[in-house]
């Protein structure tokens, strides 16, 4: 990990952009909760029948980070249909998923619960910062999660993979965010006012550090082996990533911004 000086420290920073789901929403029981109804109907010893699944929730999320790639344009509750349909029958060799099975999981992330610490955390951070959203997930979902999961938090723009036309880890959606928040909220990256915070390595710091964005690391557990989940494998991605920060939480991350900003008589 960094040093915590390669960077400025945390106050000078005027806007923070976050991911969304597996930063403050808890993906990947969501995900879990619908794979397992798959798995479960799998023989008792078959090696991706597990609780939780969690081999199996990986191959459908890599199954997905393939139709994100392959597909760029098509929304997010589209394409985890789609996904889950393919997963089912090639990976899992079942029959096949009704569209009464796959649409609803496509808009599930809107209904997905933000992690205990989430909410308190943002809304003490929006005493220091504006809040943006960069997201992967489509405008259907993402509405529902910042207006009922998320409330009452409030973000001052919400950037989505729908909008921009292809999904993160591709620079172009940076690079929307970039653009877009000097236009909408008159934050210049360019001139260090813009801090990533996001779980995933992958899809977020891999490319944060290409960019030569400053970015956070909402770890979640992840810098365990046994806790990386869907969030990337530190180890393999190490030489490829250079957060600044890392907090297990959103709740901790905060508490250190209030903290550097009382220190400096800011608050």
């Amino acid at each position: 990990m960094a040093s915590e000086n390669k960077y400025p420290d945390l106050t000078s920073f005027k806007a923070l952009s976050f991911d969304c789901y597996g930063t403050l929403i808890d993906w990947e029981t969501g995900f879990l909760n619908t794979v397992q109804l798959l798995t479960s109907q799998l023989p008792a010893r078959h090696p991706l029948n597990t609780d939780p699944p969690l081999e199996a929730m990986r191959l459908l999320n890599d199954k997905a980070n393939s139709y994100e790639r392959e597909q760029p344009t098509l929304p997010y509750n589209e394409l985890l249909a789609e996904a889950i349909t393919s997963f089912a029958k090639t990976d899992l060799q079942l029959s096949g998923l009704p569209d009464s099975f796959a649409e609803p999981f496509g808009n599930s992330p809107g209904t997905w619960v933000a992690f205990p610490d989430t909410i308190a955390g943002l809304q003490k951070l929006a005493k220091y910062y504006k809040l943006a959203i960069l997201s992967n997930v489509d405008n259907q979902n993402i509405s529902a999660t910042v207006n009922k999961q998320l409330a009452p938090a409030k973000f001052d723009a919400v950037y989505t993979a729908q909008d921009i036309g292809s999904y993160k880890p591709s620079h172009k959606n940076f690079e929307y965010l970039f653009e877009h928040l000097k236009h909408d909220l008159g934050i210049d990256r360019d001139k260090g006012e813009l801090l990533h915070v996001a779980r995933s390595l992958p899809a977020d710091h891999v490319p944060a550090k290409e960019l030569g964005l400053p970015s956070v690391w909402i770890s979640r557990g992840g810098e365990k082996k046994t806790g990386r989940g869907v969030g990337g494998d530190y180890e393999a991605l190490k030489d490829k990533v250079v957060f600044g920060w890392r907090f297990d939480t959103i709740g901790a991350f905060a508490d250190e911004v209030e903290r550097q900003f009382v220190a400096k008589g800011k608050a």
